[in-house]
């Protein structure tokens, strides 16, 4: 199947997997693109320091050449400061987990998110597996303020939405930056949507295990108290999860359509890609059928308002959302108005992988990009053309259409939110996504020798429809917030829902 947006693209996932690390099952919340190797070298086998450090430099090295502008939100100046002292540090033979900690926390310098080393979760899995115990907690953190999102402790003296203003005399803005450096984030926003799912593990990789957690809450007009807490592992925090009173929750592979009251039409997308079969990730044609089905039904029962629910999308491909958009577009749209790539060795070479794992391709991205590096000298950029898709020929939804977002909008589906904003082909409601509308993105790969790391790099600038060069997010233009504490039900819908009823 072709698709129409190249590798590694603006709406490329972040993360493999985004666990909860609370709970016994992960969420889902992103995919890979790339199919990354796992190198030879083992968990346990240490790496001698002159190649640490040799490999350091062709981290420094490669990210320089490879970077679409790796100095972007950091000088040079900084970067090298940054480089000497984290190499001062490599002293000592290092795993090579303990080696892609510190090798990440240099990539995630630059707050650029596809400039990264995923971190290989294996020493923190194995500690769980073995009763391990971490803090029983997961944070909702806004406006930098960290706040108790849910409570997995046992202890009933914690109630969910108390604000947390230490952990064990540590100021919560401290431990946030402290976790937060090892997040690769554009952001200090998308870092904290992301320690809202990540900052129990973290917490662990930086401290190593504790027993206990000492909590300095805000009480309201009362000022401040303290509660102390139990570190539980996997198996109490579970029991206690079950015993928890249920709440409202989304989850993120759900595909629904429903009619609502006053002829409003619900859709809820779901991923887009392939959640049902992982091995065929960009074989839309099921979901296709889905929107089809979808949008036939919504016009039989005499839909006028239409809601796209985007809240907790991992996003995907635009192979998937374009022909949900086009039932609803009034103009031919794109997901970018410009998509520069940089030439450099390491694109070059990501991409012809690429290539040699599939011998029989003669057109496509990756052949476009082979043919531009060709003729492009290192360092300097082309323009990737982006094709328009056309609004759908025959039936189309031309009511009202609003598109729900929140801070955990993913990927494509923050895309989706950009473009149906700026080609004005609906209102956007909710909460601003953290992950970028105009972003340093189509990530790409190079391998450091030693290590066998598997680093990644942003090889081109996309910018969203409007030209907006700003690295930024997608706006709501109607603000919804999300509650701090999970409610008995969707809340943030119920809003959007008065919101259209009102404006009608």
């Amino acid at each position: 199947m072709a698709r129409n947006r190249p590798v590694g693209c603006s709406g490329d996932p972040r993360y493999l997997e985004i666990p909860n690390v609370l709970r016994t099952r992960p969420i889902t919340t992103l995919i890979a693109l790339l199919l990354i190797t796992v190198p030879a070298v083992g968990q346990t086998d240490k790496i001698p320091a002159d190649q640490l450090k040799a490999d350091f430099e062709a981290l420094y090295t490669g990210l320089a050449s490879a970077h679409f502008d790796l100095y972007a939100n950091r000088s040079k100046e900084e970067y090298d400061t940054e480089f000497e002292a984290a190499l001062a540090q490599l002293d000592t033979s290092l795993t090579r987990q303990q080696a892609s900690v510190v090798f990440q926390r240099f990539a995630a310098f630059g707050n650029v998110a596809h400039a990264r080393i995923d971190y290989d979760r294996a020493d923190f899995e194995a500690y769980r597996a073995n009763g391990g115990k971490i803090l029983p907690l997961a944070l909702r953190i806004v406006d930098g303020r960290s706040y108790v999102g849910e409570n997995y402790s046992g202890n009933e003296d914690l109630k969910t939405g108390s604000e947390i203003v230490s952990i064990n005399g540590r100021p919560m803005p401290d431990w946030l930056a402290l976790t937060a450096r090892n997040v690769s984030a554009d952001t200090p926003y998308i870092a904290h949507s992301l320690l809202e799912f990540l900052f129990p593990m973290y917490l662990w990789l930086e401290e190593g295990p504790i027993d206990s957690f000492e909590l300095e809450l805000r009480d309201g007009a009362k000022g401040t108290k303290r509660i102390t807490l139990a570190a539980l592992n996997r198996e109490q925090i579970e029991a206690n999860r079950e015993a928890s009173d249920e709440t409202f929750a989304l989850d993120s592979t759900t595909r629904e359509a429903a009619m609502l009251d006053g002829g409003v039409a619900y859709l809820r997308p779901g991923p887009f890609y392939n959640a049902e079969k992982p091995e065929t990730p960009w074989d839309n044609r099921k979901f296709v059928r889905f929107i089809d089905e979808s949008f036939e039904s919504f016009l039989d029962a005499g839909a006028t308002r239409l809601v796209v629910d985007l809240r907790q999308n991992p996003g995907g491909d635009n192979s998937f959302s374009d022909p949900m958009v086009a039932w609803f577009a009034d103009e031919p749209f794109s997901f970018a108005s410009a998509f520069r790539v940089r030439s450099s060795t390491e694109a070059r070479a990501s991409n012809q992988a690429r290539l040699d794992a599939n011998p029989g391709m003669t057109e496509g991205a990756s052949v476009f990009f082979a043919e531009r590096y060709a003729e492009t000298p290192l360092g300097d950029t082309f323009e990737y053309p982006i094709p328009k898709t056309a609004p759908r020929d025959g039936k189309r939804f031309d009511g009202e259409v609003y598109v729900l977002i929140d801070r955990h909008s993913y990927s494509n589906a923050v895309t989706v939110a950009a473009l149906v904003q700026d080609y004005g082909f609906g209102v956007i409601l909710g909460e601003k996504t953290s992950d970028m509308a105009t972003t340093y993105g189509a990530m790409e790969t190079f391998s450091l020798p030693a290590t066998g790391l598997v680093v990644g790099f942003p090889k081109a600038h996309i910018v969203r429809p409007s030209g907006e060069l700003r690295t930024d997010g997608v706006t709501p233009d109607v603000p919804i917030r999300s509650p701090i504490v999970p409610a008995t039900n969707d809340v943030v819908l119920e809003a959007a829902l008065k919101y259209i009823a009102e404006a009608s």
